[in-house]
């Protein structure tokens, strides 16, 4: 079961969470650089040349209250740049409606339920019952969007937040420090990934978060377990190794590390030191950003 992770890490927040700009500033954590065993150490890298310092971290999009990771070398990183780069900066809820009804809405005429072969619309009505929703709830959008809203149920239910999130927490301590905060995507580009995928492509992503939704938040909270503890590779394993769909797996990362790790190569003909925060798959791996920088002869070493 990867499917429900790879889409909770790509637009998952966009869709349902809320807006992050309004949570109160973290207060300021110590900078011890020994940690105890159960203080959080997730994976940071940097790339730098002469005048130029570029860190990467991947991030969880949504956590439970109380994980205190934003210390030590992640936070002296952070702290040290003039710039926080995310994959979005989040829109406001107004904006996302607007967003959400130009991609997801179906054509007139059209249900997702009637789309739907008669085993995966009684498994579709049964996920819905489930959570006390109408079985019609979503006929009006297109399968992409049932199924993350689909996988983001048990997810909030066991207590994730994207106000815990690692990108709300970065958010409110760039403004803080009157951090310049920018993507290197927008909402409307990321909708559209799931937008654009064909129609079967699309009915199957919804099948397999339906048939993984009893063990999503148990994996979630492997996911978050092994995030804390600095396993990119163990990590990227969890989130990436089952997918097994060319258009979603070319759609939704190989395409974006690859344009973000042209992304780092450029800026770095830029002065100054850059924070940049994308989610934690996208770090290790096949085809990863790290991957694609090595080809350009760009060497990302690891900081924590």
């Amino acid at each position: 079961m990867r499917i429900p992770f790879r889409s909770f890490a790509a637009a998952l927040a966009l869709l349902t969470m809320p807006v992050q700009a309004q949570q109160a500033p973290p207060t300021p954590v110590a900078r011890t650089l020994v940690a105890a065993p159960d203080v959080p150490r997730p994976a940071l890298w940097k790339v730098a040349d002469a005048d130029t310092t570029i860190y990467l971290f991947g991030t969880i999009h949504a956590l439970p209250k109380g994980i205190d990771w934003l210390d030590g070398p992640v936070a002296t990183a952070f702290d040290s740049s003039g710039e926080l780069v995310t994959e979005i900066v989040q829109s406001s809820p107004e904006e996302m409606q607007s967003l959400v009804l130009g991609k997801a809405i179906q054509p007139p005429g059209q249900s997702l339920r009637a789309q739907l072969s008669t085993t995966d619309r009684a498994a579709f009505d049964k996920a819905m019952t489930s959570f006390g929703l109408p079985v019609n709830a979503f006929d009006r959008f297109e399968p992409w969007y049932a199924a993350i809203a689909l996988a983001t149920l048990p997810i909030v239910k066991g207590g994730f937040d994207s106000d815990h999130g690692v990108e709300a927490v970065l958010d409110a301590r760039a403004k803080a420090l009157s951090r310049t905060h920018t993507g290197l995507e927008t909402a409307e580009y990321q909708l559209g990934l799931f937008d654009s995928l064909p129609p079967a492509v699309q009915r199957k992503y919804l099948r397999e978060v339906i048939d993984d939704m009893p063990g999503i938040r148990t994996e979630l909270e492997t996911i978050v377990a092994e995030w804390k503890q600095g396993h990119a590779d163990r990590l990227a394993e969890l989130m990436n190794e089952d997918e097994d769909d060319p258009a979603m797996v070319a759609a939704l990362i190989t395409n974006r590390n690859r344009n973000w790790a042209g992304w780092i190569k450029s800026r770095l003909d830029q002065p100054g030191t850059v924070f940049i925060a994308v989610g934690a798959g996208h770090l290790a791996g096949k085809d990863s950003v790290q991957e694609f920088l090595g080809k350009a002869g760009i060497v990302a070493a690891r900081v924590q």
